[in-house]
């Protein structure tokens, strides 16, 4: 099967690059870093490590204040939301060290499905649980969970620049891990996501909240990300190695965000690096 990178089209293209740092202190002196997850020759990813307290570590940033503070409260806003699930997601992601997420892009990409509740599938048929394209294009970038209920919406047009129908609940069925609750996992279209509120496939189709979103960091070469939450909160960044999306691809996915929410995060980050 080809890897969906290989075949991507051809957008505008821009410059760039510059150094990045994570977002919270590096380790205390004398302690171990170590990589949490390892991704074995299968593609499998498995924690490898229990960190301590100094560790390198993202964190667990908060649900939106109107959305549930129980497991078993739907979220008032978004009541496709499978919150449980976001939650679990929201849990994997704060277990990562800056480290999980600067290694090759291969390994990244697989970390942060499995982080996302998704298995890796790129050798299955598109719309039967194919995985092959998230988090590889500009566009399918938003990890959304969204409960059972909801899983065979499909567009009916309110969502612009995306098929009417749209049918995403098989491979969704298919390519959701179980484990982390009840409702699906998917890496939706960020198409509309600029607006306010976003009019994104996960927000109009499924009316569910984004668990993340990873953006692509406008330095001179877009060649880090940033995981952002519903509210365009950071949750981890990665400057990964090896063969990326294509530079098109990353600097067309930044530009689908400029001047929304989802883009202040990885703009600070730009403009950090620039001042260092």
């Amino acid at each position: 099967m080809f890897r969906l990178r290989r075949r991507l089209p051809v957008f505008l293209s821009l410059a760039a690059s510059s150094t990045l740092s994570h977002a919270g202190a590096g380790p205390a002196a004398g302690t171990i870093n170590k990589t949490a997850f390892v991704v074995s020759g299968s593609g499998t990813v498995r924690n490898a490590a229990r960190k301590n307290n100094n560790s390198a570590r993202t964190f667990l940033g908060p649900l939106n204040a109107s959305s549930a503070d129980s497991l078993m409260m739907p979220d008032k806003d978004y009541p496709g939301t499978a919150v449980e699930r976001l939650r679990a997601v929201r849990a994997r992601v704060a277990e990562f060290t800056k480290e999980d997420l600067n290694g090759p892009w291969d390994d990244v990409r697989r970390k942060l499905l499995w982080a996302g509740g998704l298995r890796d599938l790129p050798d299955a048929i598109p719309g039967q649980g194919y995985t092959g394209h998230a988090f590889n294009d500009y566009n399918h970038v938003d990890l959304t969970c969204m409960a059972e209920k909801v899983s065979d919406n499909q567009n009916d047009g309110s969502v612009q620049q995306i098929a009417v129908g749209n049918l995403l609940g098989p491979g969704i069925r298919l390519a959701s891990l179980p484990e982390l609750g009840p409702g699906g996992s998917w890496s939706t279209c960020s198409n509309g996501s600029n607006q306010d509120p976003p009019q994104d496939v996960a927000h109009i189709q499924f009316r569910s909240r984004i668990a993340f979103k990873l953006v692509w960091v406008p330095n001179p070469n877009f060649d880090a990300f940033v995981l952002v939450d519903d509210d365009g909160n950071e949750l981890a960044r990665g400057r990964p190695s090896g063969s990326l999306p294509n530079i098109r691809q990353r600097q067309m996915n930044y530009a689908l965000v400029r001047g929304s929410k989802y883009a202040k995060a990885a703009d600070a980050i730009a403009s950090n690096a620039a001042a260092e």
